[in-house]
């Protein structure tokens, strides 16, 4: 059985003009409305899309155990227990200076900043796996931090050794520590 090619044709001529004439009937500020919330609705898609495939979002935070220990070298630097930090250190921490060394070094961070008056998470990253010289699972985190005498960038590097938090790495970044 064949189908006409001129009914198909006249149908076919016939939807256009339809097609025609609804969008003639509109007026430019219609269109133009149509057209704006199109593309309004392609963009919130799109960043529902994007915020839907963001990555450990979970873990945009510091994990409140990490944040424990960071908090307690804190009060220790300004209570001024150097051995106590360096003793509950991680190997990493401990290889890379020599207990007078970590006293010196924290000595002037606390004597140049003073304590730390306040903070706001910078950036938290979670580790798995060998990452140059710390191996295992670790904690990267940076904080805009200001202290009594200054402000700076505090960066902790922290390890998980048999389910603890140990300070690997603390490095202080300020304008006050250039003089």
């Amino acid at each position: 059985m064949t189908v006409p090619v001129r009914g198909v044709r006249r149908t076919s001529v016939r939807i256009l003009r339809i097609i025609h004439r609804t969008n003639r009937a509109r007026s430019p500020l219609q269109t133009g409305r149509a057209q704006f919330l199109q593309g309004l609705l392609v963009c919130i898609i799109l960043s529902l899309l994007v915020a839907a495939c963001t990555v450990d979002e979970r873990r945009s935070g510091v994990p409140s155990e990490a944040q424990d220990v960071i908090n307690q070298i804190t009060e220790d630097i300004a209570a001024g227990r150097f051995d106590k930090i360096y003793n509950d250190a991680a190997e990493e921490w401990q290889s890379a200076a020599t207990p007078e060394q970590n006293r010196a070094g924290l000595e002037r961070i606390r004597d140049r900043l003073g304590k730390v008056e306040g903070r706001t998470l910078y950036t938290g990253r979670e580790r798995q796996g060998a990452s140059g010289e710390i191996s295992g699972r670790s904690l990267v985190v940076s904080y805009q931090t200001t202290f009594a005498r200054g402000t700076g960038m505090e960066t902790f590097t922290l390890v998980e050794r048999e389910g603890r938090w140990l300070l690997a790495r603390y490095f202080v970044s300020s304008d006050a520590l250039r003089q």
